[in-house]
């Protein structure tokens, strides 16, 4: 496989500093197959954010991918966690699939009013393009970047290759634009790997999406991936040095079940991961 050239430069360099905060999560938790395995067999649906909040401190919403939540929802996602929980959401699809960028201060701004209503609960916000997004839209990207507030964390995830190149490293630093890893089809993990070592941010988002979509069965392990994981485990430790905190989340496609994916990378990284049999106990609170 032709692999993506590498930036050389490091960029931005940071000072050393001590490690940061590593929160991992999932992509999610409304999953009915993950009540059994994952969730006690009497939780119900309304029940699933207060038990996944028991085990993990974060997790990236998709459902503001689709469309700007309500108020009504910020309050009810605050309302349901702990004080110390940290909410990453996605950048509406309106303003990177059908606006690719232009034309969107005014949804930008509506969107990041309403979700400040998390306080701090809010963490970054992901800004996903399509893989037709490539890199002639640069222009539009560089007049968007200044749109975006400075009170808000934001990382951008490129499904181009082409994006990958110093230019583009340099104007997200410049804005403390997150570019967000990816271990998944679109840039290969030896890329991602690379990117771990030089952060455009003071903070880092990963996804691990896996390479396709073919797991359908969310309930269980299918696939081996220890040795990723491992992988992952030692870019973690390395980017923890340079950056405040690390946002990473855990996909269902990735081995065919997050949570488990979760908690095998939380023991990799030296985290005491909370086992689902803990859960229980814990309905009664509800």
């Amino acid at each position: 496989m032709r692999h993506t050239a590498l930036p050389t430069t490091p960029f931005p360099r940071r000072p050393a500093r001590a490690p940061g905060v590593v929160r991992i999560g999932t992509q999610g938790w409304n999953y009915s197959a993950w009540v059994g395995p994952f969730y006690p067999a009497e939780t119900r649906p309304a029940d699933f954010l207060t038990v996944y909040a028991r085990a993990f401190d974060t997790v990236e919403i998709d459902s503001t991918f689709y469309a700007t939540p309500s108020a009504s929802s910020v309050q009810g996602w605050a309302s349901r966690v702990p004080a110390n929980f940290v909410f990453s959401l996605k950048l509406p699809q309106e303003i990177t699939h059908h606006r690719r960028l232009r034309h969107a201060g005014d949804v930008t701004a509506e969107f990041f009013d309403r979700v400040r209503g998390l306080g701090a609960r809010l963490g970054p916000v992901l800004a996903q393009f399509a893989p037709d997004f490539g890199p002639a839209e640069l222009p539009a990207l560089a007049t968007f970047l200044p749109l975006l507030p400075r009170d808000c964390r934001v990382a951008v995830e490129f499904r181009h290759r082409g994006w990958v190149h110093d230019g583009v490293m340099a104007l997200l630093a410049e804005h403390n634009v997150a570019l967000a890893l990816t271990d998944a089809r679109f840039i290969p993990r030896k890329t991602a790997l690379a990117l771990a070592e030089r952060p455009t941010a003071d903070f880092a988002y990963v996804r691990w999406l896996g390479p396709n979509r073919d797991l359908v069965d969310h309930s269980r392990i299918q696939v081996d991936r220890s040795r990723e994981s491992e992988v992952w485990a030692d870019a973690i430790r390395g980017l923890a040095t340079r950056v405040g905190t690390i946002f990473g989340y855990m996909g269902n496609h990735f081995a065919g079940h997050a949570p488990a994916s979760a908690r095998a990378l939380q023991t990799l990284i030296g985290q005491q991961p909370v086992p689902p049999t803990q859960l229980g106990d814990q309905l009664s609170l509800l």
